[in-house]
């Protein structure tokens, strides 16, 4: 917990300063230490998704940028605000600082935390963005502009990779700022997502600010859509916030369609980016193949498609089964799924029929958009991949307009202490959780409370590993384990060295050095018997 609260004593006053100094060029979204701070989380975002091009994200970068972060935070005398809110906030926003603190100091229990967003931060933060890395590890593929944020301040500031804390830490201030205290009900899920630099957490808490915003009538339609585009830029399945923007923009405040320039300008830089390192504009499809040498294998891409289809319904089903199933079967199985994600799906489809229904009876224009726009991801996700990962902002979204105005501060405070609760509870007894939940995956994952948390954040180390080379690259892979979080670059998971030999490829380095980039090539049937041995080291419940 102390090494957070450094985190969080280094971080607000560098977010700050650059939030000031980016103001004085494009003007303000908001009011307020928030509307600094999130301004700040754009502006170093995107200054260091452009850097990562050319320079590693390493402690140079990192200081550089604290040094400029802290100086406009003296030179424009920001400690002044920082001070005046603190002395008039009252006794709660101290005690839910303290709660984001504590909750963001349990150990990760997310899977993706080892398989995805660890090594993305270490590729970053030691090569920067790579050319065709998605061929060494396909997941890579996806760099989000959160990620790469994360990255940038790994070296010194947060090295515990406990950025989701300081910014639900940010989002307290917005709440208590705004006094808009309904925020405080969506905290206690929020606090699950703390432990790691998930960029889940993120897109919702900005979507819910955005959407405050404009059911507050906003007027700033260039910064709303640019903020809107910067969310898609941390994960494309927010494409509904955007267009609820866009259509906000145009139909409610009458703006000129010029309001959109500088966040199309976002979307072409990420489509750059993803292009750079995937092949292609947009994460995980193949969409305007420009026939990129770097581009992922087509067999690859076909098996994460099958993969993908195969999940949404929980690995309960077969691909070939899946393939036979009638658009009714289809939407009958994935709608009564056997364990918990099946209740979700209903409480998915039951949300949005709700905020229909009080779209009509509101008969609000900015509701009827609102709700436009989800419908188009809502289906857009149903026919790509209805993993309920990639849903979940529509829960938020949906009991965030429908009950904006209900919840006051009394209320809200009492909802987010009973909800507080029931999350520590869940977090630091986790046979608790396998009991009540048994299928729920990831309460397996959870190792509960240790004390080393008051000192310092928990996290996991293993350090396993063994070195092997095919063709021109040499690699590492971990031992023991499926996910290869602490293992040195380049690193490849079990997972997809099978998958490598199943396609009968294998990843190359493009040039002598690892920040040229990667190709892939086909095996030689020595190579094919090589990776072969490499692969029966490992169980098989690591190789699917």
């Amino acid at each position: 917990m102390l090494y957070i609260f450094f985190s969080m004593v280094v971080l607000l006053p560098v977010f700050a300063g650059w939030g000031q100094l980016f103001r004085k060029i494009a003007g303000e979204l908001f009011s307020g230490i928030a509307g600094q701070l999130f301004t700040g989380i754009f502006a170093v975002s995107l200054v260091w998704a452009i850097t990562a091009f050319f320079f590693p994200l390493n402690l140079k970068v990192e200081l550089i940028t604290i040094i400029i972060g802290l100086m406009g935070f003296f030179y424009y005398k920001i400690y002044t605000q920082f001070w005046s809110f603190l002395r008039e906030s009252p006794p709660a926003f101290f005690v839910i600082l303290l709660f984001t603190i504590f909750f963001g100091s349990y150990y990760p229990f997310i899977l993706d935390h080892f398989g995805y967003y660890v090594p993305t931060v270490k590729w970053l933060s030691e090569f920067g963005l790579v050319k065709g890395i998605s061929n060494l590890d396909p997941t890579l593929g996806q760099m989000s502009a959160w990620h790469v944020l994360q990255a940038g301040f790994s070296n010194f500031s947060d090295p515990f990779l406990r950025l989701n804390t300081v910014l639900l830490i940010i989002y307290s201030i917005y709440i208590f700022e705004k006094k808009s205290w309904i925020h405080l009900v969506f905290l206690p899920f929020l606090f699950l997502f703390a432990q790691s630099p998930s960029p889940d957490l993120p897109v919702i808490v900005l979507s819910l600010i955005l959407l405050n915003e404009i059911l507050n009538t906003n007027k700033n339609a260039i910064l709303l859509f640019a903020f809107s585009a910067f969310v898609f830029f941390i994960k494309p399945t927010m494409i509904w916030l955007p267009i609820a923007v866009f259509l906000y923009g145009l139909v409610v405040l009458k703006s000129k369609i010029t309001f959109i320039i500088p966040g199309i300008f976002i979307f072409i830089f990420m489509s750059f980016k993803n292009i750079w390192v995937f092949g292609f504009p947009i994460f995980p499809a193949q969409f305007l193949d420009f026939e990129f040498n770097w581009r992922p294998n087509a067999v690859l891409l076909a098996n994460s498609a099958e993969m993908a289809l195969i999940k949404t319904f929980d690995l309960q089903y077969s691909y070939q089964e899946i393939q036979e199933f009638s658009f009714f079967d289809f939407a009958k199985n994935w709608f009564f799924l056997k364990g918990i994600k099946g209740n979700i799906h209903q409480l998915f489809v039951l949300s949005l029929l709700m905020l229909m229904i009080f779209a009509i009876r509101k008969n609000s224009k900015i509701v009827w958009i609102i709700f436009f726009s989800l419908m188009i991801k809502s289906v857009a996700v149903l026919l790509f991949s209805a993993q309920y990962r990639f849903f979940l902002d529509v829960f938020f979204a949906v009991f965030f307009v429908i009950f904006f105005q209900w919840f006051s501060k009394k209320n809200s405070l009492r909802v987010f202490f009973v909800l507080s609760f029931i999350t520590g509870t869940f977090l630091t007894f986790p046979k608790l959780t396998k009991t009540v939940f048994p299928s729920f995956n990831l309460g397996y994952f959870m190792t509960g409370f240790s004390e080393n948390q008051f000192f310092k954040p928990a996290s996991f180390e293993l350090k396993n590993y063994n070195t092997y080379q095919i063709g021109n690259l040499k690699f590492n892979v971990v031992q023991q384990y499926p996910f290869s979080f602490d293992t040195p670059l380049p690193s490849i998971s079990p997972y997809f060295l099978q998958k490598y030999l199943e396609a009968g490829i294998f990843p190359q380095l493009q040039g002598k050095g690892l920040k040229e980039g990667f190709i892939w090539r086909k095996m030689s049937e020595e190579e094919k018997i090589q990776l072969q041995k490499i692969i029966s080291n490992f169980p098989p419940e690591y190789l699917r």
